[in-house]
């Protein structure tokens, strides 16, 4: 398994390239003069966020608290050139006890059945694992509206309802 190792990165942020409803969701590790970039599905960058917000809740302390964490907001783009080495498969997330740290691993494959493939590691102190996740949210929330009948996305041309009996709203 190749195994690409942040600890620390110079920057870790989620970002998307592309128009609401055709955007393609990235992970960027940029340190020790590298730069990585992944691809990943939306429901994983929502999920992922939302653990670290409980992971953080649960054993973070002050240092991974929302207030500390919006000094340490990173809101600018994705670096270029924006290349992903492979498609995510599975994220893992772990506490590190000894260092109060996050560790985040994205595998191109499940490392349970397969022991090849690659892998990439990052491991955050409280404050960027909670201002990465708070990143995270807020460029899922950025996304297509919901339609207030049926909750699906709207697109700009509008969308067939099933609570509209399928006319276009």
């Amino acid at each position: 398994m190749a195994i690409t190792d942040f600890d620390p990165p110079e920057r870790f942020v989620a970002g998307t390239v592309g128009p609401p409803g055709g955007r393609t969701f990235f992970l960027q590790a940029r340190g020790g003069g590298r730069l990585v970039s992944v691809s990943i599905e939306k429901v994983q960058v929502g999920i992922l966020a939302d653990r670290i917000a409980d992971l953080l809740d649960s054993v973070g302390g002050i240092e991974g608290s929302d207030a500390v964490a919006e000094h340490a907001a990173d809101n600018e783009a994705l670096d270029t050139p924006i290349e992903d080495e492979f498609r995510v498969d599975t994220v893992s997330l772990a506490w590190d006890p000894d260092r109060s740290s996050v560790v985040i691993e994205c595998h191109d494959r499940d490392p349970e059945e397969d022991a090849g493939g690659e892998t990439v590691r990052v491991v955050l102190d409280p404050t960027s694992a909670r201002a990465f996740a708070r990143r995270c949210q807020a460029i899922i929330a950025a996304g297509r509206p919901p339609c207030p009948f049926c909750g699906q996305p709207l697109d700009p041309e509008g969308h067939i309802c099933p609570r509209a009996n399928g006319y276009k709203r």
